[in-house]
């Protein structure tokens, strides 16, 4: 089976995205190739939490952004100053057959600390608070089972918050794949 270029056959859903054409649950369904989901994942710095996922089986496509805030124009500039109330986030969209949810919960574990609260090694301030952010009581389910046994490991709370999906915002387009754009620097 010859796999197609993750860019070329997720194109339209990431354009549709960034463009503000589609919401989380305009892509959250059926496509012509079969079903596709949408997890967001709040893990400190977005740039960093791009990559784990964007390298999955089974993930479309991944998204930098912001979510969980009540400013319905957030801009970098805005949320990295903490006036917003949204959270640099991640929005992961996804094929449920070759990749779970439970599995993209693992992912965003791995790459956390989820003991630290508002803020990830060497980046703090509200805006870098971890959170998941679940779609329906299936995934609220299986993120608090998971941060329970991570509380039951660590004999102590974990800071991530577990909280209903909001609105997403597409984070500006210089911010897209950044890890990729500029290798160096990331």
């Amino acid at each position: 089976m010859i796999k197609t270029p993750r860019l070329l056959r997720t194109g339209y859903l990431v354009a549709a995205l960034i463009a503000g054409a589609a919401t989380p649950a305009a892509v959250h369904g059926e496509r012509a190739h079969g079903p596709v989901a949408t997890a967001t994942f709040a893990g400190g710095c977005f740039w960093s939490m791009e990559h784990p996922f964007d390298v999955l089986d089974g993930v479309f496509s991944v998204t930098v952004g912001y979510a969980g805030g009540g400013d319905e124009h957030p801009t970098y500039q805005t949320v990295s100053v903490g006036a917003t109330g949204h959270l640099e986030s991640v929005q992961v969209v996804y094929d449920p057959r070759t990749v779970s949810y439970a599995k993209l919960v693992d992912v965003f574990w791995h790459n956390i600390d989820p003991l630290t609260l508002d803020g990830q090694f060497c980046d703090f301030g509200s805006q870098y608070h971890t959170a998941i952010f679940y779609r329906d009581a299936s995934e609220r389910r299986t993120a608090e089972e998971s941060k329970r046994r991570l509380e039951a490991r660590f004999g102590r709370p974990v800071a991530t918050a577990i909280m209903p999906a909001t609105r997403f915002y597409p984070a500006e387009a210089y911010h897209q794949h950044y890890y990729r754009k500029n290798p160096f620097r990331y």
